[in-house]
C-alpha cells in the first residue's frame, strides 16, 4: 500500500529497537527520510544501517536522551521541520505504588507525558503552516485497561491521552492529526519487564507468567513489532487526515470492551 508520504521527513523517538524501530522501518520503506533516536550511539547506528539496507531510504541517527531538554534540542536541530512525529519512550518500572516517591513520579511524567507534549509543541505549528502533519504517540493498552504493577505508566500515559484529546481537535482543520497508538503485549524488551514484574508479584516463574499472559490473550500469542509498525505507518499516511484524537488499540483482542 502506497502511504502517500514518500519524500516526507519523520522523527521517530526511541527507535533503536522494539516498536519504535518497527515504525521507523515501515516509514522508511515508504520513502520517508527518518530521523531515529536512542541513547546508545552504537546500537542506534547499527539500526540506522539496517534500515538503510532494507529500504534504501535516508536515515539519520541522533543519539541523545530525548527526555531531557538538551536531548530534544539536539533531535530538533537535526530535523527542525518534520512532517511526521512518532513519540515513543521506554515505560517506567513496574512495582507497588506504595514504594514510589515524588521523584519517581516526576521521572515517569517526564518520560511518558511531558517529553511528548514538549515535542508536539515544538513541531505542530510548522506542520500547520505547511498544511500537513501526522503525530502518533505510542502509549499503552494500559490506558484503557490499567495494569496494577504499571501504575507509573498508567498515570503518566493517561495524562498524555487527556492532553491529546483536547489539542487534536484544534489542528485537524489544517491537515495535522494527533492520535495515540496503544500496544498490548508485543515481543519486545518491555514485555519481559512486565512478565518479570507479574512473576514476582504472583510468586511464580517468569516462564509461567509468560505462558499465562499469552494464553489469556484471544490471539494466543504476543504481537510482532512489524505488525505495530504497519499500523503506525497507516496512521501517518496521507489518507489518514480525517482521524484525530483517537486511541487505537493493538492488543490481539485482549481488551473486552465494546468501546
Amino acid at each position: 500500500m502506497d502511504l502517500g508520504i514518500k519524500g516526507r521527513k519523520a522523527i521517530v523517538c526511541a527507535s533503536s529497537k522494539g516498536l519504535g524501530k518497527a515504525c521507523a522501518m515501515t516509514l522508511a520503506g515508504d520513502g520517508v527520510h527518518v530521523f531515529i533516536n536512542g541513547r546508545n550511539a552504537e546500537v542506534l547506528e547499527a539500526t540506522a544501517q539496517e534500515i538503510r539496507e532494507k529500504t534504501g531510504s535516508e536515515v539519520t541517527a541522533v543519539a541523545c536522551d530525548v527526555t531531557t531538554p538538551e536531548g530534544r534540542e539536539k533531535l530538533l536541530a537535526a530535523c527542525p521541520d518534520p512532517d511526521i512525529l512518532v513519540n515513543n519512550a521506554g515505560g517506567p518500572p513496574t512495582g507497588n505504588f506504595r514504594d514510589w516517591d515524588r521523584d519517581t513520579w516526576i521521572k515517569a511524567l517526564d518520560s511518558n507525558m511531558l517529553t511528548q507534549i514538549e515535542l508536539i509543541k515544538a513541531v505542530v505549528d510548522g506542520m500547520i503552516e505547511r498544511k500537513f502533519g501526522r503525530i502518533v504517540n505510542i502509549t499503552s493498552g494500559a490506558v484503557k485497561a490499567p495494569i496494577n504493577v504499571l501504575g507509573l505508566s498508567n498515570g503518566a500515559r493517561a495524562g498524555l491521552t487527556g492532553f491529546v484529546a483536547g489539542v487534536a481537535r484544534t489542528t485537524v482543520q489544517h491537515n495535522v492529526t494527533i492520535n495515540n497508538l496503544l500496544p498490548g503485549p508485543f515481543e519486545t524488551d518491555r514485555i519481559e519487564q512486565v512478565v518479570a514484574g507479574e512473576a514476582k508479584a504472583k510468586g511464580i516463574s517468569e516462564e509461567e507468567a509468560r505462558k499465562s499472559r499469552m494464553a489469556a490473550n484471544p490471539s494466543g500469542r504476543f504481537g510482532q513489532p512489524e505488525e505495530f509498525g504497519q499500523a503506525c505507518g497507516w496512521m501517518c499516511s496521507a489518507g489518514a487526515g480525517y482521524m484525530t484524537g483517537q486511541n487505537i488499540l493493538l492488543d490481539g483482542g485482549n481488551f473486552p470492551g465494546v468501546i
